[in-house]
């Protein structure tokens, strides 16, 4: 099963790309964690077909790849059947399911609950704007049965966007747009219950210093990974991913069963009972993308061996 913690940049990929094998063999782009073959806005209707033709031999063909987390986003319930009696299809880690509501997501569930597969609905449709029809939703998700298959709940900020009729404007983050309080409020629906979500891609290729302060607000807002589009994305989102050190430091010590209910560290109260579970993500977090060093601005990522001693923190 997919660590959540380990989602960090999504890459979609189109299932029509010349190089679908070599990226999902990691042969090209061998660093990602996950990447998503896209069958859906990012292909064509007159391109469907050739799309799933190449997915099929890449499926067939495709290697065992551990570190790398492999899904398909598929274009409907049927494009998933057609996916799913592919051979190779149970390489798969899962599905990203598009447009999902309460009303269509039976049709998705149901060809996978018997298999190992993971599913990322997208909450990209009218029905976002309608709090309660997002808690009509989680009572669906936490059905018994479909919460052990659900990973996480990506954003569809553009398709959110779209429905306003908006577009995302080039100088500031989805956090300054009408998005900002409904990405807050899915926050506060999902994530008390076990859910976690996905940050909304950021289409501007040309601005990275603004794609580093949403990656930021995304991290504020707890979100678990970002979606990107564009290989040189994937490096700059994780590079903020990187944990502080003074973080993982306060972390452990939040962890460590020796410590007072409540203590001062780093200018900062600290209470066990409440930050105990924002102490176990800081430590897999760090274990997984590395410690920021301050005054490092390479993207180079230092995984690190954590132990529950604060004196253990050195990268290895």
């Amino acid at each position: 099963m997919a660590k959540i913690k380990t989602l960090g940049a999504s890459l979609y990929v189109p299932a029509t790309h010349k190089d679908l094998q070599q990226i999902a063999d990691g042969v090209l782009l061998g660093d990602l964690r996950s990447v998503i073959f896209c069958t859906e806005d990012a292909v064509a209707d007159s391109e469907l077909s050739y799309s799933l033709f190449n997915l099929s031999l890449v499926l067939q063909q495709m290697v065992e790849r551990p570190s790398t987390e492999r899904f398909v986003r598929v274009r409907n319930p049927d494009v998933m059947k057609r996916v799913l009696e592919m051979p190779g299809a149970e390489k798969l880690t899962g599905f990203v399911l598009p447009k999902a509501t309460r009303h269509n997501f039976d049709a998705y569930f149901r060809q996978v609950r018997m298999t190992d597969h993971m599913l990322m609905p997208t909450l990209e449709t009218a029905e976002v704007f309608d709090e309660a029809e997002m808690k009509l939703f989680r009572q669906c998700l936490e059905q018994p049965g479909v919460r052990d298959h659900i990973l996480a709940l990506r954003i569809g900020g553009n398709d959110l966007l779209a429905l306003l009729g908006m577009r995302r404007p080039r100088n500031m983050t989805i956090y300054r747009t009408p998005l900002g309080p409904v990405i807050s409020r899915l926050v506060t629906t999902f994530r008390p219950y076990g859910f976690v979500l996905t940050a909304p891609v950021f289409e501007h290729l040309d601005n990275p210093a603004l794609l580093a302060q949403e990656v930021e607000e995304d991290l504020a807002h707890g979100m678990v990974g970002k979606t990107a589009i564009h290989p040189s994305q994937v490096a700059l989102i994780e590079h903020h991913y990187r944990v502080r050190r003074t973080d993982v430091e306060v972390a452990l010590r939040i962890m460590d069963q020796a410590s007072p209910a409540v203590f001062k560290m780093h200018d900062s109260m600290c209470e066990v009972a409440t930050h105990r579970a924002w102490a176990h993500g800081v430590v897999e977090q760090a274990r997984v993308f590395g410690i920021h060093h301050a005054g490092d601005d390479s993207n180079a990522v230092t995984p690190i061996d954590l132990q529950q001693n604060p004196q253990q923190t050195q990268p290895t």
